[in-house]
């Protein structure tokens, strides 16, 4: 079953979080025609090779073309119509920056998995619970409610200031006329009438400059409440949903409503402002005892630049954190001389900024590292498919100083993975008179130099991410603080959904709470401490519990991707809770489990019986990569034999657990089906015995030990004799048709 079929039969609760993130960068129309297509292409890898993005834009926009064709040999008049709307709407928008898409496609497939696995969870994890949190939400509309009750504040003052601007244009000319009489006139009855009447409207005029003024002081302040408040947190909501979506939580979308709300204030402190000069040119033409403008308006000004310079400081942001195009899944883990991507944006969008600010990127202040590459350049709202004022370094390489690695060089495997760095980018806003210096920095990254490093790197990615939303501090590990359990286990379950395309249930997350702390523990009560997690070995093992799991999420990426998306992989269950499990089976009844002894290794167990009626199990020997790489591990499921004391060779893999037929699960994983091989010839090849590659295991009638399979091994003679007197030609031929595929 597809990815999408999946999704389409998920509640009413999941689909509308999906609903949330299909939009017009990525219609889900296109989403439902070209399901199968688009999860079978590798967006993820596209989104940082321009190359592939361009290839992978042109052969959407074919696939969108022929369902353009096929719907209109139907005359589907509203689906032609979309369609062309949405082909001319990707042409347009990623033509000049095809790796947007690949990002927008990766990122929903990508969600899609972990809202699935969510579904599948029996409920929601503490972590993603919070960023969900109904109080945010409302928090989020009332922002953008009072952002726009500002924004019309501002222009309903600037009718004001026409009002106040053309009261006075005409005092002046009425004075200037009086002023302009002769002497002898000025002592008529209407010249004093005249002279009263313009008292009044002087009256009237310091009015209405107070109440400007009161007006502009109201919106000052309302800004400077939700600046102060809300939007505050709003941006530092964003920045801790960004932290978790690094680890593979929930997409941190919201970034463009903040984008909005800040420009909207920047644009209402800016009107603000002009409203300000407005009532000091008043000024300079008219003023009298008492005026307030020359009072207030210094101090006015003088909160709106204040104001200003904090909104464009908190404007800054990092919208993608450094990330290495070769592990798009493991973003702040950076290999020196290895080229790495970072976006940032400012959140305030004014045309006249466009081209206008240029961004300098630098790592840390202590000279270990520097960059290599194009670390300056201008930000713009051309490159990226929604328009706004970014920057994308794409060309960055870290690189370790000589003076820092020794004698030996600079690439030398000293490096720690616990220590931090920082990635900083600093700019200057030149802008209607004000000058403003921004800086910002990336979340702390990891060096490595080697990538037999990066699995305990990204380790501490994770556990800083996870423990605190301090974006800055360097010296974390030096003392790095207990994590929740509970949250600990949601975080290893994103690690597969995001990575391997299928999330931990509860009952393999009590197996991995068993094997950190040794013990059945209360989720929501336990701390685990760094050193339990990544640093002390495993009772009795020589690795530590996070090598051993990372091991196993390389084993499924690599080796077993398909089985593990079906669901048909049980994977964390322990020796004991497996007979537990298949003691009251069927004979023949087996479940596939990682090895907890051998790192990156997959076992399966089955259960027989004896003659006396007594229940006995058989687990073979893990098969770790190397061998799975010689030979699918579905294929070993279909071909697996065991030969028994009288030397007859069966098949005793009968149903999945819990009743499965073993066909109906892996069936469409075999990579060829008996009736697709051809016989092969009986009399080898140059004089050569035929050799078969088929996994087979010697198992004595009084054993109940685990025995070792003698996989991938030529057979000898005498056992292929066998095999071909108790076994079927067709059965063999698959056997060799598996061997020449993958020898």
């Amino acid at each position: 079953m597809s990815q999408w079929s999946q999704v389409q039969q998920l509640e009413i609760k999941f689909l509308e979080q999906v609903d949330q993130f299909y939009d017009d960068n990525f219609p889900m129309e296109i989403r439902h025609l070209l399901a199968q297509w688009i999860e079978s292409q590798d967006w993820e890898a596209a989104s940082n090779n321009e190359a592939m993005a361009t290839i992978l834009l042109q052969n959407l926009l074919i696939q969108v073309d022929e369902q353009l064709d096929r719907v209109s040999q139907e005359k589907n008049l509203l689906l032609i119509h979309n369609l062309k709307r949405i082909r001319k709407l990707l042409q347009g928008k990623y033509h000049g920056n095809p790796m947007h898409i690949a990002v927008i496609i990766s990122n929903c497939l990508r969600e899609e998995r972990r809202i699935l696995a969510a579904a599948s969870m029996p409920v929601q994890g503490p972590l993603e619970k919070s960023l969900q949190s109904s109080v945010v939400s409302e928090r989020q509309r009332n922002v953008e409610h009072k952002v726009s009750a500002i924004k019309n504040s501002a222009q309903m003052t600037d009718q004001d200031v026409k009002y106040l601007e053309d009261l006075q244009e005409e005092f002046d000319f009425r004075y200037k006329t009086i002023q302009s009489l002769e002497q002898s006139d000025k002592n008529s009855v209407l010249i004093k009438q005249e002279m009263l009447a313009l008292q009044a409207m002087l009256n009237t005029l310091d009015y209405k400059r107070k109440e400007v003024l009161s007006k502009i002081g109201r919106v000052i302040h309302e800004i400077d409440v939700l600046m102060g408040n809300m939007l505050t947190e709003e941006l530092l909501d964003w920045k801790r949903r960004q932290q978790i979506a690094c680890i593979g939580g929930p997409l941190h979308g919201g970034l463009d409503q903040l984008q909005n709300c800040f420009t909207l204030l920047a644009e209402s402190l800016f009107q603000v402002r002009r409203q300000l000069e407005k009532l000091d040119e008043l000024l300079t033409r008219l003023t009298y005892d008492g005026d307030p403008i020359p009072v207030q308006r210094p101090q006015l000004l003088e909160k709106v630049n204040f104001l200003l310079y904090n909104l464009f400081r908190n404007s800054f942001v990092v919208e993608r954190q450094p990330c290495m195009p070769t592990h798009p899944q493991r973003p702040m883990v950076l290999k020196t001389l290895i080229q790495f991507t970072v976006k940032l944006r400012l959140l305030i969008k004014l045309p006249e900024l466009n081209y206008q600010i240029r961004v300098k990127a630098t790592i840390d202040n202590n000279r270990r590292f520097v960059l290599c590459g194009t670390h300056v350049k201008a930000m713009n709202m051309d490159e990226s498919a929604n328009g706004s004022l970014s920057v994308e370094f794409r060309h960055l390489q870290p690189k370790e100083m000589k003076s820092s690695a020794g004698s030996k060089g600079n690439e030398g495997p000293h490096m720690v993975t616990e220590e931090l760095h920082s990635i900083s980018f600093e700019t200057q806003v030149c802008l209607y008179g004000l000058t403003i210096n921004l800086e910002t920095s990336s979340l702390p990254v990891v060096m490595i130099s080697n990538v037999s490093q990066l699995p305990n790197a990204w380790a501490s990615i994770i556990w800083y991410n996870l423990s605190t939303n301090d974006p800055q501090n360097l010296s974390f590990f030096n003392n790095p603080p207990a994590a929740p359990l509970n949250q600990l286990l949601e975080v290893l379950s994103w690690q597969f959904s995001s990575y391997v395309g299928r999330g931990l249930n509860s009952e393999q997350l009590n197996m991995l709470a068993e094997k950190l702390t040794g013990q059945q523990v209360s989720y929501n009560d336990y701390q685990l401490s760094w050193a339990k997690f990544c640093k002390e070995h495993l009772p009795g093992k020589s690795f530590t519990f996070w090598v051993w799991l990372e091991a196993i999420l390389d084993l499924i990426k690599k080796h077993i991707l398909p089985l593990w998306i079906d669901g048909y992989i049980m994977g964390f269950v322990s020796k004991e809770k497996e007979r537990i499990l298949l003691k009251d089976k069927t004979p023949g009844t087996f479940l596939l489990r990682f090895s907890e002894s051998n790192l990156g290794g997959i076992t399966f167990t089955w259960v027989d019986q004896l003659e006396n009626g007594d229940v006995t199990f058989h687990s073979v020997e893990p098969y770790n990569k190397g061998r799975l790489s010689a030979l699918p591990f579905a294929d070993i499921l279909r071909d697996y034999k065991v030969i028994m004391a009288d030397n007859v060779p069966e098949n005793p893999l009968k149903y999945l657990y819990p009743d499965i037929p073993k066909d109906k699960a892996f069936g469409k994983h075999y990579s060829c089906q008996p009736n697709e091989v051809s016989k092969p010839s009986d009399g080898g090849g140059k004089g050569y015995v035929p050799s078969v590659f088929i996994p087979v295991s010697k198992i004595l009638n009084d054993s109940t030990d685990p025995h070792s399979p003698s996989d991938l091994l030529p057979m000898s003679p005498s056992v292929y004799a066998v095999l071909r007197e108790h076994l079927s030609p067709t059965v063999i031929e698959t056997a060799v048709c598996c061997k020449l595929l993958h020898s």
